[in-house]
């Protein structure tokens, strides 16, 4: 598979996350697709919480759910696509702050850079990111003192 395939690939997974999202409060739907070092695609999208504060972005759904796997060491890249509900708009979404701080901790775990694929939510325009380009400065476990640890 040519790589713009893997990139469209990886969108349209995020794209049909985005499709289950529980986004009543802010009718805001996002969805995120996580691509493992074998090529298998983790989805995960926004889930909302009427005390707002408990609410889970797309992206950290997504990779808890890769942890929870076991998987958080072959994380290889992540596309985000989001979006109102009623499909007004069409602006490229990226990763809140939160979100970029969890990126940056799997960038870490998993040693390698993560390309990070933000899309309309038609898919029809893709930027690519950085984790260190979205986050500068970052915090992670190195500023510790502690070395990542890959469990598999």
């Amino acid at each position: 598979m040519t790589r713009e395939a893997e990139i469209a690939e990886l969108v349209t997974a995020a794209r049909a996350a985005m499709a289950n999202a529980h986004a009543p409060y802010s009718r805001f739907a996002v969805g995120a697709a996580v691509r493992l070092t074998d090529g298998s695609i983790v989805t995960g999208c926004n889930f909302e919480n009427a005390s707002y504060g408990l609410s889970l972005c797309a992206e950290t759904v997504a990779l808890a759910t890769v942890n929870a796997q076991g998987r958080f060491a072959d994380v290889a890249a992540i596309a985000v696509v989001g979006g109102a509900m009623d499909g007004a708009g069409a602006a490229i979404v990226t990763p809140c702050g939160r979100c970029r701080q969890v990126m940056n901790e799997a960038e870490q775990i998993a040693g390698r850079p993560l390309a990070i694929y933000c899309a309309t939510p038609d898919g029809a325009q893709i930027v690519e990111h950085t984790v260190a380009a979205l986050l500068p400065h970052a915090f992670g476990p190195a500023d510790l003192g502690i070395t990542p640890v890959r469990k598999n």
